[in-house]
């Protein structure tokens, strides 16, 4: 009777993860492949503050306009309760919320889908009138000498610039000082070079954004120097003097920080998240859906915020890695210190990478049974001991991390990854393991355990897996059915199969 019961509810599980996964696929058209569509990316501004009360509240934000090199798709602005209106002001783009009351905490999102492209249309544009900027009785010669000896050391408005910057970066330089305000980040020589290039009278001016070369929350925003030649912008870094933008840069605003002046706000932070996906196949799918009425799409993981995606990118992979630790289990035999340690130790594989995490699981795992076997000694309750092996856990990280970091090894850094509690319980289970049963017993649990992790690792960190249960959350019933099937096996594990060959004799 509970074999049947299991069998029905192993089945239900197949059918419906099933048919909505092949629903999603034939009908309305969602990528099976991880690169079937052009290389698109969702990029996300967040903007949160504390608004004060009984005070209306306007927040002005940058937003993209024309980005050279790429090709804006979609763009969706979210406030609940705000009005929010555009415009378009000396070739910039500027969003603009605005409520008459607000309270506490309050949160508004901005995203845009971008694609790489051809486009550069703004290199193209006109330059505004350049104006005479202002300057104090010193600074004013200073910047007149400048002016003067970059002329003679260049020969055109490219040279002009490189020459400029260069000097803005001279070390020990007091006038350069002066100019800069102690400030040499790349915002402020910008900012500083816009003014020197305009006594010149050429039109230059900063522009921010950032890199698209992978996926991430909280990306730093970077500043470039844009300068007029008389035909086109040219681009140039204020660090490195390099000419030429990045194939990956994204620019999000011109003259100015994207977050512009607000009223009525207080704490206000932006911050910048970006993800790469695929975006034609998916944008015919949503088009699919909403002509059939389908609502298959409307509560996807997509429509969730970008930092929120990459939670469940990394989090929708754990039952892959569950499944790989029963079938190590209850089929092929090998023993583990249970089922989450290694998951969560491959989880921690993902920062370390593989390699440099086996090698710190192993020398923290064994630095903490030395210490357990001496806290043994001491006759310690059960609590007590497991709590003083957790402190010398954490001061052994701790340690680690200072000790390779002066040795300027980085790897070591990343031992603070590692669940703490995880790392408590094994040495513990190892410890009594190795009382109870013997060294080998113990040793043969930890490897296995590292095994698992490794293979849960690789199983977890597989792309095209995670595009599936990604874009196919519900493949997971069929996971979920796999392992409601294992948990009933009771046949022989692989690794018995030599232990009782002389009864098939």
């Amino acid at each position: 009777m509970r074999n049947r019961n299991l069998l029905i509810l192993c089945l239900v599980l197949v059918a419906a993860g099933g048919g909505l996964f092949l629903y999603k696929w034939s009908a309305l058209g969602v990528p099976l492949q991880a690169d079937n569509a052009i290389k698109a990316w969702t990029v996300e501004a967040r903007i949160r503050f504390t608004a004060r009360s009984g005070r209306p509240v306007k927040v002005h934000l940058a937003v993209p306009l024309r980005p050279p090199g790429f090709t804006l798709l979609d763009e969706t602005f979210v406030s609940s309760g705000y009005g929010l209106s555009t415009a378009v002001r000396e070739g910039d783009r500027e969003a603009l919320w605005a409520i008459r009351r607000a309270r506490s905490e309050q949160e508004l999102y901005y995203q845009a889908v971008v694609y790489p492209s051809g486009d550069d249309t703004v290199s193209k544009s006109r330059p505004p009138a350049v104006e005479p900027p202002r300057f104090s009785d010193t600074e004013t010669a200073v910047v007149g000498a400048l002016v003067d000896q970059v002329r003679a050391h260049s020969a055109d408005i490219a040279t002009f610039t490189v020459e400029t910057l260069r000097r803005l970066g001279a070390r020990d330089n007091n006038d350069m000082d002066l100019l800069l305000g102690g400030d040499r980040t790349a915002e402020q020589r910008a900012k500083v070079a816009v003014k020197i290039l305009a006594v010149a009278g050429i039109a230059a001016r900063p522009v921010y954004g950032f890199m698209l070369h992978k996926e991430g929350r909280h990306l730093p925003l970077l500043t470039q120097l844009e300068v007029h030649n008389g035909e086109r912008w040219l681009s140039f870094d204020p660090l490195t003097r390099a000419q030429g933008r990045p194939d990956s840069f994204l620019v999000w605003s011109r003259g100015g920080p994207p977050l512009r002046d607000s009223d009525g706000v207080r704490n206000l932070r932006l911050e910048f998240s970006a993800a790469e996906n695929t975006y034609e196949a998916l944008a015919a799918a949503h088009q699919r859906a909403a002509e059939r009425g389908s609502m298959a799409l409307q509560f996807s993981l997509l429509s969730l915020p970008i930092q929120m995606q990459m939670v469940y990118r990394v989090v929708l992979t754990m039952p892959l890695g569950a499944l790989i630790i029963v079938l190590l289990r209850n089929v092929v035999g090998i023993k583990a210190f249970g089922t989450f340690a290694p998951v969560l130790i491959a989880l921690a594989f993902r920062e370390t990478r593989l390699l440099n995490g086996i090698l710190l699981f192993v020398g923290i795992v064994a630095l903490g049974l030395g210490a357990r076997f001496f806290l043994e000694r001491l006759k310690l309750l059960l609590v007590p001991r497991l709590a003083s092996v957790l402190t010398i856990v954490v001061l052994m990280m701790a340690m680690l991390s200072v000790l390779t970091y002066q040795l300027g090894i980085g790897t070591g850094l990343s031992v603070a990854l590692f669940p703490m509690v995880i790392l408590t319980m094994t040495i513990e289970r190892m410890s009594v393991g190795w009382e109870e049963s013997g060294p080998r017993e113990a040793l043969q649990q930890a490897g296995g355990s590292l095994l698992a992790a490794s293979l849960a690792y690789l199983v977890m960190t597989d792309r095209q897996l995670q595009h599936l249960v990604f874009m196919f959350p519900e493949l997971l019933l069929i996971v979920l059915a796999m392992t409601l099937m294992l948990g009933r096996y009771t046949g022989y594990r692989l690794t018995e199969l030599r232990r009782f060959k002389a009864f098939g004799a």
